[in-house]
């Protein structure tokens, strides 16, 4: 009799050892009552959950890239690279303030909250919109378009000295002689010109010119010479090229794919919420699993060694003994397994939530969950089209493809434009000025003549003035006269003043015979379109899929939860009656175990049942597109990396500081 009531107290012990962990609702984790027909209660009503602090994001930890620095009142700045702080690769100071006795104590929210400071799937995604900032930029500059709109200043100085042989010294105004004879000319040149693009086209570029330059030739009238030009040109695109819609083409692209950049890394924030939340409740999970196989263990190593008395005293066969000490074994195998699983799941949490989870004490640190397993709040009861509806308005993938066609419709446009002809109305104005030294010729009175008398009057050809005879032409001879200085000044007088001015104007037509390369760009944007209509209806419909899919979970969710409660129920009911039969001598002390074993199984599927209801409603909210407001998350402060403890709500003297700040 004594055995017995060895194994009475064992059942008794085994049915309070298997009580779980207190983040289960109590009603759940009350001990057992050896009552004849015990009552399945309910679990007790959640208290109201407080929700977490807004978490707002922002971009403004670098320069707007899209904008690019300010020429005036520093006009070097163009010429310098634009501020790109270095990535922060420590972890937030956050984590370091939640660890206490070398344990991470986390609730959700500081989980999540830690995902959005060192999570580096998000700081990775956060270089997609600054990049895009980058390549609209580029699209303002008009680099890769048909119309350049950054003005740009050319200018060529230079100096040359060049030395010309010359064949025919009379016509380059040099003197004759046995040698070969050469004009030297020295120029100076100071050149300008500035250009510039239009939206509608419009093509400007301003030239001024100016060179002075001197030469051993005497038919220059100025020597040196002073010329300075003056040209502006103006081309007007009248069908292929004209309009704001084919020159801002890349801009509004541009614009449109940065709204993608930021989609695309709000879905990713979300991507990473919902698999952290789900990391945090497999770790919770795994730790509780721990609980119930460490009970196991407890329960098979408290029959192991009663029934190792049994047999030593002669109650018992060793075949008893033999299985027991086999169920032993196999529940320490599946302890090692649960606690293998918590460190793998802790790690994988860890990895989650820090940029370094080698720093410091992180490496040895245990992670301590603290928000407690209760019924999520979220509703599965909206209808399939409101669900859907919801969907469509706030998920990140349809904004996306949304824009992607915005961005098709504009390539439409363009290469429509592209197919017409090219015909540009120009204008042109030119003015010239001309200046330098003048040398002034002086007449001798002298003759220079040819024929027989040539050598019999005077010498080298020239008669003296009033002896010319009569029937001959002679050439009048004259000499240098005193130079006459003017210079750039005068020159720029005659351009500004239109002295020699320059009018041009007209229209240039071409037409491609086949313009085979315009329908073809035309015909690739036309189907890029249709195919991205094509896309968009399939991931609305994809969308809806998982919409519905997520449905469905949630509401089985909830009813696999009700069963397991009712498992757990009927299992702690029929180890109730084993125990009485037990107490009446119709029952064993390994059925009792057995149904206790039981019960233990039971707790672990009810736990799993609602760890994995509360997994069904991220999910779910993941597939509606609530994550972000359902943790009060800004698309702005993921950007930041930086989590900010009040919502930024204009206005406010936090959001007015913040701003004065930025």
């Amino acid at each position: 009799m004594s055995g017995r009531l060895t194994h009475a107290a064992m059942a008794l012990l085994t049915a309070a050892s298997l009580a779980l962990s207190p983040v289960l609702v109590q009603a759940q984790d009350a001990p057992a009552q050896t009552t004849p027909a015990p009552t399945v209660q309910a679990p007790a009503p959640a208290a109201p959950v407080t929700p977490p602090p807004a978490r707002k994001l922002d971009l403004s930890t670098g320069p707007n890239y899209s904008n690019g620095p300010q020429w005036f009142p520093n006009v070097f700045a163009p010429y310098v690279p634009m501020n790109t702080p270095q990535p922060i690769l420590t972890n937030s100071p956050r984590i370091g303030q939640l660890i206490d006795n070398g344990k991470l104590v986390l609730s959700l929210d500081d989980a999540i909250s830690l995902a959005l400071e060192n999570n580096l799937d998000i700081a990775v995604q956060r270089y997609t919109p600054w990049l895009n900032q980058a390549s609209l930029l580029l699209a303002k500059s008009g680099v890769n378009g048909k119309t350049v709109f950054d003005p740009s200043v050319t200018s060529t100085l230079s100096l040359e000295e060049q030395t010309v042989p010359v064949n025919n010294p009379f016509f380059a105004g040099v003197s004759a002689g046995s040698a070969i004879n050469d004009i030297i000319q020295h120029s100076t040149v100071a050149n300008f010109a500035y250009t510039q693009g239009f939206e509608p086209g419009t093509q400007l570029q301003v030239t001024f010119d100016n060179t002075r330059s001197s030469t051993t030739s005497a038919f220059n009238s100025f020597n040196p010479s002073v010329q300075t030009s003056m040209q502006v040109e103006l081309i007007q695109p009248l069908l292929n090229g004209f309009g704001r819609t084919i020159n801002d083409r890349y801009i509004i692209e541009a614009k449109n794919t940065l709204k993608v950049g930021e989609s695309q890394f709000a879905q990713q924030v979300m991507t990473t919420i919902a698999a952290v939340a789900n990391d945090y409740w497999e770790l919770v999970y795994a730790r509780e699993n721990v609980k119930v196989e460490q009970a196991a263990v407890g329960v098979s190593q408290k029959l192991y060694e009663d029934n190792k008395k049994q047999l030593e005293i002669g109650t018992m066969a060793p075949l008893d003994v033999l299985t027991a000490e086999s169920q032993l074994a196999t529940d320490q195998q599946n302890l090692i397994v649960a606690q293998t699983v918590q460190l793998q799941d802790e790690t994988i949490l860890m990895n989650a939530i820090t940029k370094d989870p080698l720093s410091g004490p992180l490496a040895s640190v245990e992670i301590i969950p603290t928000t407690p397993i209760l019924p999520p709040d979220v509703t599965e009861n909206i209808s399939i089209q409101d669900a859907v509806k919801e969907a469509w308005q706030k998920r990140p993938e349809l904004l996306q493809a949304d824009l992607n066609l915005k961005n098709a419709a504009v390539e439409v446009k363009a290469t429509k434009n592209l197919l017409l002809p090219t015909v540009n109305l120009f204008g042109l104005y030119n003015s010239t000025g001309l200046d330098g030294v003048a040398t002034p010729k002086v007449l001798t009175g002298a003759f220079a003549v040819t024929g027989e008398v040539f050598g019999t009057a005077g010498t080298g050809g020239i008669i003296p003035p009033g002896t010319l005879p009569t029937g001959f032409v002679g050439t009048p001879v004259s000499t240098p006269g005193t130079p006459i200085s003017t210079g750039l000044s005068d020159s720029w007088d005659q351009l500004f003043h239109s002295k020699f001015p320059t009018f041009e104007g007209g229209i240039n037509l071409t037409l491609p015979i086949r313009n085979r390369a315009a329908q073809s760009a035309n015909a690739t944007a036309l189907l890029n379109e249709r195919e991205q209509d094509v896309s968009y209806r399939r991931l609305q419909n994809s969308i809806f899929l998982s919409v519905r899919n997520a449905q469905i979970a949630l509401t089985q969710g909830r009813g696999q939860v009700a069963a397991a409660e009712k498992a757990r129920s009927l299992a702690q009911q029929t180890l109730d009656d084993e125990e009485k039969k037990y107490q009446l001598g119709s029952s064993t002390s390994y059925n009792v175990v057995l149904r206790s074993r039981d019960l233990t199984t039971a707790k672990g599927t009810e736990l799993r049942a609602r760890i994995n209801l509360i997994e069904a409603a991220v999910a779910f909210n993941q597939a509606v597109g609530r994550t972000l407001e359902v943790n009060n998350i800004s698309v702005a402060d993921a950007l930041k990396g930086a989590v900010s403890g009040v919502p930024n709500i204009p206005g406010t003297p936090d959001a007015d500081a913040q701003a004065g700040h930025r």
